[in-house]
């Protein structure tokens, strides 16, 4: 099983936190959004994922691509990096991957997470995972028969025709197929609004007799922006604590404070005469200090003071002193 990851854009609506790390790294629940799409992914599909291709922007840099090849050894796969440096649609996206576009494919746009409770079936032509949503305007949306078969896709209906959302994770039986249907959208020069589309080449492999099936997830969570992804880790913090995962490092420095769980806790952390949750995630090397953090992600290596904080994402290395609710603080800041 090969995973492609499309994942060059900017994350523009996610600044400050995208200024120095890519939307995919962020952490929920103590993981980079990606990692947990994938271990996810990893959950649905069983054994046999071989490889990852990540496809991210050249500017990116060496250590994120690092990072990204770790989160695929983590799962026994090889890593793959790719390049997309002109953001010509989904379809032009996925090519770029096209060296790793064979045999059993699962492609899954790194901005969202999900809760499913079946199995991947690798036997079906394809699968596009969808969720119900009262308003399915913003959406594309597919339309099924009698046989759960998917008949249409239809995007951003502005009259009711379906309430079955894509969530951007596909499965095709045959990755090499996908590739030859991409390819004739690049060379015929097939575009939507200027971009080359997935959803044409789904169309047309679909008018060719391949057969794409629904695969309904229990929970649809977005990180689209700050809000969303702060609710999406308290989300993520529910499901580890009903599976009864690890949610506190054993070095935590606790010098008479609380923590309410759901919250996550990593590597050498201190938390003085604070209340920490529930639904916090604290990165490592972090110190919390006469403060009350809760429903809020912080980064790595921040130290915050004298603060009541909530509904908030904080990013690495910031300092923060003083009194504040819903903050969205990049890394590298310094309030006082």
């Amino acid at each position: 099983m090969k995973i492609i990851v499309p994942m060059a854009g900017m994350g523009k609506r996610m600044r400050p936190h995208t200024l120095t790390i890519p939307k995919p790294l962020i952490p929920v629940g103590g993981k980079p959004i990606v990692q947990k799409i994938i271990e996810d992914l990893e959950e649905v599909c069983g054994e046999g994922i071989t490889e990852v291709a990540y496809i991210i922007h050249r500017s990116f840099g060496a250590a994120v691509e690092q990072k990204l090849k770790d989160v695929a050894a983590k799962l026994g796969a090889k890593g793959t990096i790719y390049y997309q440096d002109e953001a010509l649609g989904t379809a032009h996206a996925i090519m770029c991957a096209k060296e790793s576009l064979e045999g059993n494919t699962l492609v899954v746009f790194a901005d969202t997470l999900f809760k499913a409770g079946f199995k991947l079936d690798r036997n079906k032509d394809g699968i596009i995972w969808v969720q119900k949503v009262e308003d399915p305007k913003p959406f594309g949306v597919v339309k099924v028969d009698a046989n759960n078969v998917i008949t249409d896709f239809v995007e951003k209906p502005q009259e009711f025709v379906s309430d079955l959302a894509i969530i951007g994770i596909y499965y095709f039986k045959d990755g090499a197929y996908l590739r030859s249907e991409l390819q004739y959208l690049l060379d015929n020069n097939i575009r939507e609004k200027g971009e080359y589309q997935l959803t044409n080449a789904l169309e047309n492999m679909k008018q060719k007799g391949y057969k794409f099936e629904p695969g309904k997830v229990t929970e649809w969570l977005d990180c689209g922006n700050k809000n969303s992804t702060v609710y999406t880790n308290s989300r993520i913090l529910s499901f580890m604590l009903d599976a009864k995962e690890k949610m506190v490092e054993a070095d935590l420095v606790n010098e008479n404070s609380t923590i309410i769980q759901p919250s996550f806790i990593g590597k050498n952390v201190k938390i003085i005469r604070s209340i920490v949750g529930p639904y916090a995630s604290i990165g490592e090397g972090t110190i919390i200090e006469n403060s009350v953090v809760g429903n809020c992600i912080i980064q790595n290596n921040t130290k915050i003071k004298n603060a009541v904080i909530e509904n908030a994402m904080i990013g690495s290395y910031v300092e923060f002193t003083g009194e504040a609710k819903d903050l969205s603080v990049g890394d590298y800041s310094t309030f006082v």
